[in-house]
């Protein structure tokens, strides 16, 4: 029987305010408070919570038949918690119907895992526990930020418990192959990935309205039978998009969200199931290896990195920032490591594409600067502010060598204090406990020399008691002689 896998991405960066060269050193407040208030509120309402609503009814419905999985960045959800918490209602809805999969994925939408594993392994640690606190839930399945994987991630993947990955079912990767299969990454053969079907996935994400489109209007029956109609050995069709797309890239005048509703009863007729992304690994045979030796992504035809990493400037930022990496990993300031997390997100670099410059591509759509020049300006002085900052706590003088021996050194006094600790914590108990002995022993002592006392005391008292027996013979002796006189 084949299977729908749906699965929608949230994500919104902490946006930067206009920083000039002349504000580094003298203002170490970043963002644009205004701007990130402004676009989240709208699009929460537009968008997110009218499709959070959409999914909900779906699934009560179709009575648990309809099943997705969402994936929503670490700064998409600090973001919602202050301006639009009746969003992160609904996202608690969705997870209590059991029918919903979060999956994992990098807490601040960074790059990280192109560049600094110990950084990339410990944002998806926080991205989960951050899943955890607020929905109770915990992932199988990852998503990496942009959808990027490579054969090097996937041994990584494993190692942090992951069971499945979702990733770009690229025409260059795949060649002949089909995405609509479960297949295992050739690395780390445990990792089975799960594909996006870029054609059904874009037909609803960018074809949908499009009244030049050659299948406009698409309908849910249509929909639903080209789906029914592919090979039938084929197992799974993978559609995976921004939730954005519905209401606010797809307005809602389209017909958006009565398409999106209709799917399930369109799927029920022709025997078509709703799987998330952990059943489909769990459930469904890998049918063979797959080998992707440089990392791909969803974006452009390329499906590379060249959208976040393809020019010098965007180059020359990125090292820029993960120069420090090690430093800020270090440090206590919790303020600096959030202004860490925001500015490693990967939207900072996706404004300083020039890719628009020559083929028109959406980058400049999402973009909040007129030029990726500017972009790269106004990120370069934020950064050259943080690293002021990162500097004063260790000094980049300091070599990195040099400073992982001191560090290296401060952390085994650390551990040796650590078990100093312990073991005047553990004397310490023991001599409470004796002293508890101790204080018990006494007082049962104490105890037993009143028993004893009471004892005692009654065995001196009875002599007392038989002194009046002595006398009675006395007294009737001289009873007698009264008689005898009489007499």
């Amino acid at each position: 029987m084949k299977a729908i896998c749906f699965y929608f991405s949230i994500h919104q960066p902490f946006r930067l305010k206009r920083y000039r060269f002349f504000d580094i050193g003298n203002d170490h407040y970043y963002y644009d408070d205004f701007a990130n208030d402004d676009i989240i509120t709208r699009i929460a309402h537009s968008s997110y919570i009218p499709a959070a609503e959409s999914l909900l009814r779906m699934i009560e419905e179709s009575k648990g038949a309809f099943r997705c999985a969402l994936s929503i960045s670490g700064t998409a959800l600090e973001q919602c918690e202050q301006y639009v918490p009746e969003f992160v209602d609904l996202l608690k809805k969705l997870a209590d119907t059991g029918k919903v999969e979060f999956l994992a994925e990098t807490y601040a939408h960074s790059l990280s895992s192109l560049t600094d594993p110990e950084e990339f392994k410990a944002q998806v640690k926080a991205h989960d526990e951050k899943l955890y606190q607020l929905f109770g839930v915990k992932t199988q399945v990852i998503r990496n930020t942009e959808m990027i994987y490579c054969d090097e991630l996937a041994p990584q993947m494993v190692a942090m418990g992951y069971k499945g990955a979702v990733t770009e079912g690229a025409k260059h990767i795949l060649g002949w192959k089909s995405p609509n299969y479960v297949y295992s990454a050739a690395s780390a053969p445990k990792l089975k990935l799960l594909l996006k079907n870029d054609k059904f996935s874009d037909d609803i994400a960018f074809r949908f309205s499009n009244t030049e489109w050659d299948a406009y209007p698409l309908t849910a029956d249509k929909y639903i039978d080209w789906i029914a109609n592919t090979p039938p050995e084929e197992q799974i069709v993978n559609l995976f998009m921004n939730l954005e797309i519905f209401g606010e890239l797809q307005r809602k005048e389209t017909g958006i969200f009565h398409f999106l509703e209709a799917l399930p009863r369109f799927a029920k007729e022709r025997g078509i199931d709703f799987i998330t992304p952990t059943e489909a690994v769990q459930k469904l045979k890998p049918v063979g290896e797959l080998s992707i030796m440089h990392p791909i992504s969803w974006a452009d035809e390329a499906r590379d990195t060249s959208a976040w990493l393809g020019n010098k400037l965007q180059n020359e930022a990125f090292d820029k920032l993960y120069s420090v990496a090690e430093r800020v990993r270090l440090c206590d300031d919790r303020r600096l490591k959030q202004d860490w997390n925001y500015l490693q997100n990967s939207d900072h670099f996706f404004y300083m594409s020039t890719k628009h410059l020559n083929d028109g591509a959406v980058h400049s759509h999402f973009s909040p600067y007129e030029t990726p020049f500017q972009a790269f300006t106004n990120y370069m002085n934020v950064l050259a502010d943080f690293i002021v900052r990162v500097e004063e706590q260790y000094p980049l003088s300091i070599e990195n060598e040099e400073l992982n021996s001191l560090l290296t050194t401060i952390r085994n006094q650390a551990r040796e204090i650590e078990t100093l600790n312990k073991e005047v914590t553990s004397m310490r108990k023991n001599l409470e406990h004796y002293n508890e002995e101790h204080a018990l022993r006494a007082q049962a002592a104490e105890g037993a020399k009143t028993e004893e006392k009471k004892v005692e005391a009654p065995a001196k008292k009875a002599p007392e008691k038989k002194a009046p027996a002595k006398k009675a013979p006395a007294k009737k002796a001289s009873t007698a002689k009264k008689t005898v006189a009489k007499k």
